[in-house]
Parts: structure tokens; C-alpha cells; sequence
């Protein structure tokens, strides 16, 4: 219990210090988080907002003055990904980016297979991910409530499964990709409307710094 209201105070704290410094850039902010918390914090933020990409990348934060290092090549490489892949939504989050592609912008209605405009919106992804060759990329797989649990989840794992593979097979190391299906149980937007549950049924990558670029970072923060 003293654990938990301990990490709780953290998350209010650092919520606090980040809303009242609109001002601030994503930059900054990831390096206020992690420099407050660090990995310990990521994952209660991620459980308290039910958002598995904001837990998992926050978790992976450095902090201090190599977080602001690897956050400035995020808004870069964010900002690329809005220009080039104008079907997907991107949000920086910490030290890393968030990209969501909707279902129906890569599969059919209850399928994976991955359809020509799919493969287009890909392709255009995977130029930005050639360009900056230091991040690892877990590729995560949600549904919508329709169907049961055990359906959707295979579902959301064939999918990741799927957009990995072509990802690999279009040139992105197979080492920088991992993936995760989650089913219908993480949802991002209401299921009790029609908009809803398409816009659950989605695939995020989550892009973050390597071991590579994190010592990079640091060396050139101790500058």
C-alpha cells in the first residue's frame, strides 16, 4: 500500500509539472519524466491510463540530459513520419513516437491480410524507419469487443505478426521488431458506438531509442 501511494504521488507530481509548462516541447517534457521517475514510474503511468504504448515507452525513458538528446531526434523523426504517411496518426510521447495505423487503412473487416493500400502506407513507413536505423519498433495488435476474447486475441496477434513481416520483408531489420497482440482488452476509444470499435480495431508502432543511440546520447550530452 505505502508503495503504491508513493508511485501514485509520482505520477500526480510529474502530470503537474508537465501541465504547467504548456510551453515546453516533447523534448523536454520526456526529459523531466524521466529524470522524476525513470522505468519504475513509466509502468505505473501505463497501468493507471490503461495505454500500453504511453507505459511502454515512458518505461523506456533515460532521462536527464541523453533523454533531451534521443527526444530531439524523436520530434525529427515524428514530424518526417506525419509529412510522409499522411494515413497514419503520430504522437511523441517521452523519448519516443507512437504511430497508429486504423485497421481498415491495413485490413479488411475480420481479416490479416494486408491490402494494396496497406502495403502502399507501409512502404512509405518503412523509408522513415531505413532513415533512422537506431530504434527498436514493437509492432502492437488490438481489436474491437465484437467476438470473443480468445478470437480477437489470435486475431491482433496475426495482425502484428503480419505487419512485421512485411516490415522485414521490405528491408527493417528483423532484430529492431517485436510483437504484441492484446485483443479487444486495451480499448482506445468507446466500443458502444460503430466509429468506436473501427477505430479500436488498429495496429501501433512504438518506436524507441536502441542501445546504440542511448550511449550515443549520452556521449554527446557529456559534451
Amino acid at each position: 500500500m505505502k508503495t503504491l501511494r508513493v508511485s501514485l504521488i509520482m505520477v500526480v507530481s510529474v502530470v503537474m509539472i508537465i501541465s504547467g509548462c504548456a510551453s515546453w516541447n516533447k523534448t523536454q517534457k520526456g526529459a523531466v519524466v524521466g529524470t522524476a521517475a525513470g522505468g519504475a514510474m513509466g509502468a505505473v503511468i501505463g497501468r493507471a491510463s490503461g495505454n500500453t504504448a504511453l507505459g511502454a515507452i515512458i518505461g523506456a525513458t533515460v532521462g536527464g540530459a541523453s533523454g533531451a538528446v534521443i527526444g530531439h531526434q524523436m520530434d525529427k523523426q515524428a514530424e518526417e513520419i506525419k509529412n510522409t504517411v499522411p494515413d497514419a496518426k503520430v504522437e511523441r510521447v517521452g523519448e519516443g513516437i507512437v504511430v497508429e495505423f486504423n485497421s481498415n487503412v491495413l485490413f479488411g473487416f475480420d481479416e490479416s491480410n494486408l491490402s494494396a493500400d496497406a502495403r502502399t502506407s507501409l512502404d512509405k513507413l518503412v523509408k522513415v524507419l531505413a532513415a533512422y536505423p537506431d530504434t527498436d519498433i514493437e509492432i502492437q495488435g488490438h481489436t474491437d469487443s465484437k467476438g470473443s476474447l480468445a478470437y480477437n486475441q489470435a486475431l491482433s496477434e496475426r495482425r502484428a505478426t503480419v505487419v512485421s513481416g512485411y516490415l522485414e520483408g521490405q528491408g527493417t531489420a528483423g532484430n529492431r521488431l517485436t510483437t504484441k497482440g492484446y485483443g479487444e482488452t486495451i480499448p482506445k476509444y468507446e466500443n458502444n458506438t460503430t466509429d468506436g470499435r473501427t477505430e479500436n480495431r488498429r495496429v501501433e508502432f512504438l518506436i524507441a531509442a536502441n542501445e546504440k543511440m542511448k550511449a550515443e546520447a549520452a556521449k554527446t550530452a557529456s559534451q
